[in-house]
């Protein structure tokens, strides 16, 4: 895939080193609007000297309608676009990949990889030993969270109904099969929920506040049945209930190594 310039500025930018960066939000989950904006996510590793020093550093970098991104939404490039940058130091990420944290495997799945290194590949690995059954209950809270969001809106939008299926779909996939997928499109081959193609054709040709149109009770009902299946799914799956201390301990080691290396 082609990406815009500006994305790859904005990690060569980057005021630290990164092990990936990869895009997330409505293109990574296959329906992107025309004017939706890019979601760049990824880890960054603060230098061994910041991290032993009393300074400390930025365990978080965010740089959102920012105005050290103007540049990079300007000319050489075609057209402008909204840049969306989140990238944690790698001790944030790796605690959270050992948390119920289904965001941040997805972030590291992304097949939209605008930057990577040899530790992404190791941290891919490994995240395959991180998922446990318990990642239901935050794909349950996401959904549930979008629901709501849905449900309360005046007029309602299309693009939280959308991210309430994406979740569920998602939730229900990686309790059978333990493996991180994001696009509901691919998601969907699977399910075959002929309103989701419909849904996703409307956000795709439309604006990214594109109201919803048409039958809210229905849709009700699916999301209660689908959340029905992913507690189902939860009760049955063969995933483990915890993360091993031999991932931990692989996860941490692979921390040191990287701090090690500044060093050198």
């Amino acid at each position: 895939m082609n990406f815009p310039g500006a994305l790859t500025a904005a990690v060569q930018d980057h005021p630290y080193p990164l092990l990936f960066a990869t895009i997330s939000g409505a293109h990574l989950y296959g329906f992107p609007s025309p004017d939706s904006d890019w979601d760049l996510r990824g880890v960054h590793l603060l230098p061994a000297r910041e991290v032993l020093g009393l300074m400390g550093g930025q365990e978080t970098v965010q740089l959102m309608n920012d105005p050290r991104l103007e540049h990079l939404q300007m000319a050489p490039y075609s057209t402008e676009i909204e840049l969306d940058l989140v990238t944690h130091d790698a001790s944030k990420f790796f605690r959270l990949m050992l948390k119920r944290n289904g965001y941040v495997l997805e972030q590291l799945h992304s097949p939209l990889v605008v930057h990577t290194s040899p530790a992404h590949a190791e941290l891919r690995t490994l995240a395959a030993r991180c998922v446990t059954r318990h990642h239901a209950h935050h794909y349950l809270g996401f959904s549930a969270n979008q629901w709501r969001l849905f449900a309360g809106e005046s007029p309602p939008r299309v693009k939280p109904l959308l991210y309430t299926f994406r979740t569920l779909l998602t939730g229900l996939h990686l309790m059978k099969t333990g493996e991180i997928q994001a696009n509901l499109g691919v998601l969907n081959e699977e399910a075959r929920l002929p309103y989701l193609d419909e849904l996703m054709a409307q956000k795709r040709s439309g604006a990214e506040k594109e109201p919803f149109r048409g039958d809210a009770a229905f849709f009700e009902q699916e999301f209660q049945r689908l959340t029905r299946q992913l507690e189902e799914a939860r009760d049955a799956s063969h995933l483990p209930g915890e993360v091993g201390g031999e991932t931990t301990r692989a996860l941490s080691n692979l921390l040191v190594t990287l701090r090690l290396k500044d060093l050198t």
